[in-house]
């Protein structure tokens, strides 16, 4: 009958771990299953992703061009739609209104609205850049664009 005191692993689906370094009588003695010389027989041996046995890496054959920027611009960009949708009639849209309705996250990334969507509210909005869309369908609503500096 099947307990839980005598549970058992099915036969021959463990298997004794192969002691080495014990000596030439273990059949794993001398080098220890290691193979003679060279990197892998060492102890503290690690490969890394793109070593090629000391050929010359893939990532310093090919040629490189351009430059990237170590600290990029990021560009967040809103519709009108969201703006509608978030913001009361007359109220003012900056960068710090924008974080505190959760619509961006940091204020150190420059803003840009873009034309998706309607808007049929009275906004000042204060942005890095707009979309011609967007700066039209902005004002035709009576509000008020300010481009801020970058």
């Amino acid at each position: 009958m099947l307990k839980v005191h005598n549970l058992r692993p099915t036969k021959g689906s463990k298997h004794k771990k192969k002691i080495v370094g014990r000596g030439h009588g273990s059949g794993h003695g001398q080098q220890s299953t290691r193979g003679h010389k060279g990197h892998k027989s060492r102890s503290g041996y690690h490969l890394t992703g793109n070593f090629e046995g000391g050929q010359m890496p893939l990532i310093r054959r090919i040629p490189k061009r351009g430059f990237n920027r170590v600290s990029p611009e990021t560009i967040k960009e809103i519709n009108i739609g969201t703006l509608n949708s978030k913001f009361n009639d007359g109220d003012t849209v900056n960068i710090e209104s924008l974080v505190h309705k959760g619509i961006i996250k940091k204020k150190d990334v420059l803003v840009k609205i873009l034309g998706e969507g309607k808007i049929d509210k009275k906004l000042e909005v204060h942005a890095h850049a707009f979309s011609e869309r967007a700066r039209n369908l902005i004002e035709k609503a009576g509000g008020h664009v300010f481009i801020l500096k970058r």
